[in-house]
């Protein structure tokens, strides 16, 4: 209940600092661009601001680019043809946008990089997401009450797993998740027995749970014939339930066999019913509808010649310049709370999470 009043606390902090939006008609365009359709949340933040903007009386142009670079690149091309104001940008690949964003400085277009750092471009003019690096100290902390390493006689076999790296945030959530399991892995206390660390080995490109569901199941077959797997740090819920049908796969969760301790992110619904079931431990909470509340009111003032609500000016240099941001606050999750979370928030039904 600590973490539920801590989640009610900072979403009505989050709603109290922005001012109202204006509501009103005929405001201008607002391209959309969404990485794609395969992440249930993605969709969830595409159609939400849709929605919010509609009803601040923009038009709302909403694409995704189904993890297909030159898909992206096309679409946000027509939107500045087709005359959008402003652009909010989910990237598949940060690194890609810098030509056709000075296509769109060029034509008085602002951007906003949404979830997701844009680099290599000083056209870039707010970033709204989480925390990343805090995301990355919950899952490790999570990971490590899960193991119950306080009261562990001896080390836990643990293997790490990153997101794409080719998004920026993949970083900040090892680094993050690093923080707190480098020392634990210097002083002994945590074994990663295959010896991969560190976003070169264990990055999963376009955070796809097949990849990670074959990663996961060479690492049993490679280091684990005669050792167990304790813990899996896990970025995400799409590779969370890949790795654990590679587990379940070779008897982990039945007999004498308990399923290790698997993180993720993003309270996607399969991973919530799975934590529920004992599959998978926890997950990270973030409310993505509060991110398109922020993002909405960005857009808001800049198209009233205001200057947005940042909280950070420091944390994120995309390599040309320090991007002003607004840093929302995640939230773990068990099996302790996740069911007084989500639906307190009203995030998902009990009837979803039961069925």
């Amino acid at each position: 209940m600590k973490k539920l009043g801590t989640l009610i606390a900072s979403v009505a902090i989050g709603i109290a600092s922005f001012a109202p939006i204006t509501f009103a008609q005929d405001k201008g365009t607002v391209g959309i661009s969404m990485p794609t359709k395969t992440s249930t949340r993605w969709i969830s933040d595409g159609e939400t601001m849709e929605k919010l903007f509609k009803e601040a009386g923009y038009t709302a142009d909403l694409q995704f680019a189904d993890d297909d670079i030159p898909n992206q690149l096309a679409q946000i091309e027509n939107m500045v043809t087709k005359g959008a104001k402003v652009l909010v940008i989910g990237a598949i690949d940060g690194t890609t946008l810098s030509d056709i964003l000075q296509k769109a400085a060029d034509a008085g277009v602002k951007v906003i990089a949404y979830d997701r750092l844009i680099r290599d471009s000083g056209n870039v003019d707010y970033y709204a997401t989480f925390d990343n690096f805090q995301v990355g100290v919950l899952q490790a902390t999570s990971l490590v009450e899960g193991l119950k390493l306080d009261a562990a006689t001896e080390a836990k076999n643990v293997e790490l797993f990153g997101g794409s790296p080719d998004d920026n945030n993949a970083f900040f959530f090892y680094d993050g998740a690093m923080s707190v399991l480098q020392p634990l892995i210097d002083s002994g206390k945590i074994v990663v027995k295959s010896g991969q660390m560190g976003m070169d080995q264990v990055g999963t490109l376009r955070w796809d749970g097949t990849v990670a569901q074959a990663r996961m199941e060479n690492l049993l077959s490679s280091t684990y014939t005669d050792a167990k797997v304790d813990g899996v740090l896990s970025p995400y819920d799409g590779l969370s339930i890949g790795i654990i049908s590679a587990l379940k796969g070779v008897g982990y969760g039945s007999g004498d066999m308990p399923m290790p301790v698997v993180t993720g992110q993003d309270a996607e619904l399969p991973s919530v019913k799975s934590i529920l079931a004992d599959e998978q431990y926890s997950t990270v909470f973030k409310d993505t509808r509060e991110l398109a509340k922020v993002t909405v009111s960005m857009v808001d003032s800049i198209m009233g010649g205001k200057e947005p609500e940042v909280n950070d000016t420091k944390t994120y240099n995309n390599g040309v310049k320090v991007i002003p941001s607004y840093l929302l606050k995640p939230v773990a999750v068990d099996k302790t709370n996740i069911k007084d979370v989500m639906v307190t928030s009203g995030y998902y039904t009990a009837e979803q999470i039961d069925n």
